[in-house]
């Protein structure tokens, strides 16, 4: 595991971009695994701005994002779908169809998860993830508790991760409490992980990461057992390490 400190969340955010646009460039194909929410914004906003300077193409990388939303569609401004689209994908030269996101609305979620699943699978695998945290330790929106061996699954959302994303709704209520996510093993089959943390509001979980022990009651602390995970953290995250790593 490999921890690289940084100043801010902007300079996180550009170390990160660099970071996958090495991978973009230098491989024929390329499966990515995304994430939503505030963390990874300006991480995409680089992206975008390198295109626009320098014309990287996407038209070789197919996308998989960890969840989405159970109950609302893709068209739904509070999607995943609708995020990805307008935070990322309508500004780089990406095949929408060669981005996938879990369906939040289907009519049977049980076989849309069954279904996100094999097609991961089938396209070989997630190469490249990148991931957030929780501050109750969740990756994607596998909640502590979750099974290290789940595979995509329906989950209820914990009170603390909708309050935390009550921010993008007009009020609590309106926040969904399902959701479709990869499950725990289905993450740590990627071949590598990029963890972003950023802000004092995570110090806790990044230390909790770090020092606690590997438990279903913290799920991130599962990635400590992958072989192949790069964490860039700024300073106000790693305030409660004696010495920065």
């Amino acid at each position: 595991m490999n921890v690289i400190e940084v100043k801010d969340y902007q300079e996180m955010s550009k170390r990160a971009a660099a970071y996958i646009l090495e991978k973009v460039r230098h491989s024929k194909k390329l499966n990515l695994g995304l994430a939503t929410g505030g963390t990874p914004i300006g991480t995409y906003q680089n992206l975008i701005e390198d295109h626009n300077e320098n014309h990287t193409s996407y038209k070789d990388v197919t996308t998989f994002n960890l969840d989405e939303y159970a109950g609302i569609s893709g068209d739904d401004p509070n999607s995943y779908r609708y995020f990805m689209n307008h935070q990322l994908f309508n500004h780089i030269d990406i095949d929408k169809s060669n981005t996938y996101i879990p369906q939040g609305d289907a009519c049977d979620l049980k076989k849309e998860c069954t279904d996100y699943e094999k097609l991961v699978s089938d396209h070989g695998g997630v190469d490249l993830q990148i991931l957030g945290i929780g501050s109750n330790g969740h990756i994607g929106f596998n909640e502590p508790g979750t099974s290290f061996e789940s595979n995509t699954h329906i989950v209820e959302l914990a009170q603390s991760t909708r309050e935390a994303n009550a921010r993008y709704f007009s009020s609590f209520e309106d926040v969904p409490k399902k959701a479709v996510t990869m499950g725990i093993a289905t993450i740590m089959k990627s071949r590598e992980i990029l963890l972003l943390i950023s802000g004092e509001n995570k110090k806790e979980a990044l230390s909790q990461f770090l020092h606690n022990e590997v438990t279903e009651s913290f799920p991130a602390s599962i990635l400590r057992n992958h072989p192949n995970v790069t964490i860039i953290a700024d300073k106000a995250a790693l305030a409660n390490e004696k010495v920065y790593i």
